[in-house]
């Protein structure tokens, strides 16, 4: 049987640039079911483009919810409305016929919009750039027994380790804190004895380049747990926490 397809209004924010005023650009489009968004962007952009208007900008790369670079807010929440879901893997069956969509980029001052749904999040690489590494030598592959890790530490930290760096946690905080990230970048290394060396210098350098990025302050509401892709806990903020108030006692020594 033959599966029809399903009749949407997008609402779709347009913007020239940081500085310019934006709108929401109405598009009636009717889509397959089994479509992802982004896909019934492509379909947009390729209509757009014959017609000789400017295709929406947008960003893209994995498809895979593996890059982090698709994020948009969709009906008001980061990535849609499908939890532990990214953008692209969003598809129309989770909408109902003659359903208007709202999407907009992720807004916070520290990314600020390039155009259209692109924004700039160079915020998150300064971040990462300023601790999220281990920078001593480590010498050849040790055997995989060697140094001893237990489970759950493991465990804890290739659950950190799964952050895609998308900024939901920054579009959906009341505050634009990118804390979630910064922790979960903390943590992946604070967990396991490889990060050790660098761990209190590491937490200092990542939140001073959180404040000085533009990111807001964490007030503890959970909405970036309850919005991020992954899922990545707001535990990761306590250990980080920790973490920093002890590098205040240790570096004022």
């Amino acid at each position: 049987m033959k599966e029809h397809n399903i009749n949407l209004t997008l609402k779709i924010w347009r913007q020239e640039n940081a500085t310019a005023k934006g709108y929401f650009d109405e598009f009636k489009t009717s889509v397959s079911p089994h479509a992802s968004l982004l896909e019934v962007f492509d379909e947009l952009n390729n209509n757009l483009e014959k017609e000789g208007k400017d295709p929406i900008v947008f960003e893209s790369d994995c498809r895979e919810g593996i890059c982090g670079t698709c994020g948009m807010v969709i009906n008001g929440r980061p990535h849609g409305n499908q939890t532990k879901t990214a953008t692209c893997q969003l598809h129309m069956r989770t909408f109902k016929d003659g359903e208007t969509i709202y999407i907009e980029p992720f807004k916070a001052k520290a990314f600020p919009v390039l155009k259209d749904l692109m924004v700039d999040r160079k915020g998150l690489d300064v971040i990462q750039q300023a601790g999220g590494y281990v920078s001593f030598n480590t010498g050849s592959a040790p055997d995989a027994n060697a140094i001893p890790i237990s489970k759950t530490a493991a465990s804890l930290a290739l659950d950190a380790a799964e952050c895609i760096g998308c900024g939901a946690c920054v579009a959906a905080c009341k505050n634009s804190s990118a804390m979630l990230f910064v922790s979960a970048k903390v943590s992946q290394f604070a967990l396991l004895p490889q990060g050790q060396a660098e761990r209190y210098e590491r937490v200092q350098n990542m939140v001073i380049a959180h404040d000085e990025s533009g990111f807001g302050s964490c007030t503890n509401t959970y909405a970036c747990e309850a919005e991020c892709p992954k899922g990545i806990s707001v535990s990761n903020i306590a250990r980080m926490n920790r973490d920093y108030f002890v590098s205040n006692m240790k570096l004022q020594k």
